[in-house]
């Protein structure tokens, strides 16, 4: 019985952290092309599922409605990029920190503003109603979630490797110097990998609303978490960050469920104090050679 127990507690954690590596994932992204991270994507996620809900609620059918919310997303991480992003890279300056997390604060005031401080059920046609798998009872949420995730990630992946324009992605990641060099606009890569990471934050947002609930605070309990991901995978495995993410999300069950709610938030805190401390690139990270 007790083996039962650890193991559903384990398996529905496990897919719920795959959400926290999806936004994780969203990190890589621009981390990969500019070496900067957006500190406002926890606030991408909440009003991309703000603006899905609205869809929904306004009658479009969940075949459009996810595309749509995709595409908002997208929108908002070129935002991000041009406002708060290019100048700073352009001057070589730290300030992309500073500006990206204020733009998230607008974002998240924005948020309130338009559709209140209230958290708000997600429709889905999803069914929750669970199935059996060796013991372990699985929702069809918490599958669409693995689905989701597995599938924008593997596209994006074909995507970078299969096409010109994500050649030109892998290009500026290795050597933005030489990738100018040849020809390739840096600039416009680096607008690609926010757009990209846009996206990802709205799935992610579309994806685990259903399963919680939409609201401004959101934000908040995610982006923690996915940074402790990204940070103990390593910014540059995207891997990396689906091993993570799961072993996060099981542990955080666990933690809830012997410990209490009180401790959910500990394991995360605890493996990136960790990883900062023993491995500063990551467990799955490269550490940087440079040359001298």
């Amino acid at each position: 019985m007790n083996a039962l127990i650890i193991g559903q507690m384990a398996v529905s954690g496990a897919l719920m952290g795959l959400v926290y590596a999806l936004i994780a994932y969203g990190f890589q992204l621009t981390y990969a092309t500019s070496k900067s991270i957006n500190f406002g994507q926890g606030e991408l996620v909440m009003v991309s599922a703000f603006f899905s809900l609205t869809l929904t609620n306004l009658g479009a059918p969940y075949w459009l409605m996810v595309p749509g919310g995709l595409l908002f997303g997208a929108l908002l991480g070129l935002i991000v990029e041009r406002a708060g992003v290019r100048l700073a890279l352009e001057q070589k300056s730290e300030g992309w920190i500073l500006l990206s997390i204020i733009i998230g604060l607008f974002f998240f005031s924005a948020a309130e503003n338009i559709w209140g401080r209230d958290d708000r059920p997600f429709p889905t046609p999803i069914s929750a109603d669970p199935i059996n798998i060796f013991g372990v009872d699985v929702t069809r949420l918490e599958l669409s979630v693995a689905v989701g995730v597995l599938a924008i990630m593997g596209l994006v992946e074909l995507f970078k490797r299969r096409t010109l324009l994500g050649k030109a992605f892998e290009a500026v990641s290795a050597d933005r110097d030489a990738a100018e060099l040849m020809g390739i606009s840096a600039t416009r890569t680096v607008m690609l990998s926010y757009g990209l990471s846009g996206a990802v934050a709205a799935l992610a947002g579309i994806l685990v609303s259903p399963i919680t609930t939409v609201g401004p605070t959101m934000a908040s309990a995610l982006i923690l978490k996915a940074f402790s991901v990204a940070v103990v995978a390593g910014l540059d495995s995207g891997f990396g960050v689906v091993v993570i993410g799961m072993a996060l999300g099981a542990l955080e069950s666990l933690a809830s469920f012997y410990l209490g709610s009180g401790w959910r938030e500990a394991p995360g805190l605890t493996l990136l104090i960790l990883a900062l401390a023993v491995r500063p690139t990551g467990v799955f990270g490269k550490a940087a050679i440079r040359k001298v």
